[in-house]
């Protein structure tokens, strides 16, 4: 039973640290034959492992879903610290103001 319990705990705390900012589209009748159109490009149907803006969705004939790849820093100084969306990596980096070749320690996110 203890086990069970520890399994469930852990189980919890894996959701939550792995939570996403989702949404979905309906696609227009006509706006595509071809795939799901976002921010003005065009998505082939099927799985998109990454779009230019760092999600990763399914386009479906009738909508596209999409999760975000990225969190949102929250727990940071945010009085020493700035956010700087980095779209190579598609992370926030937290970065000193004065000098943004240091990192900043970040203790939490969200999605």
């Amino acid at each position: 039973m203890k086990s069970f319990l520890a399994f469930l705990l852990a189980m919890g705390i894996i959701v939550t640290l792995g939570d996403a900012y989702c949404f979905t589209k309906i696609n227009k009748p006509g706006e595509s034959d071809k795939g799901c159109v976002l921010d003005g490009k065009v998505y082939p149907f099927g799985h998109i492992s990454r779009t230019d803006d760092c999600f990763r969705c399914t386009c479906t004939q009738s909508q596209i879903s999409c999760c975000s790849l990225f969190h949102t820093p929250v727990g940071y100084d945010k009085e020493k610290c700035k956010i700087v969306f980095n779209k190579r990596s598609c992370n926030y980096d937290v970065v000193e103001k004065n000098d943004p070749s240091k990192e900043c320690f970040v203790h939490s996110r969200v999605g």
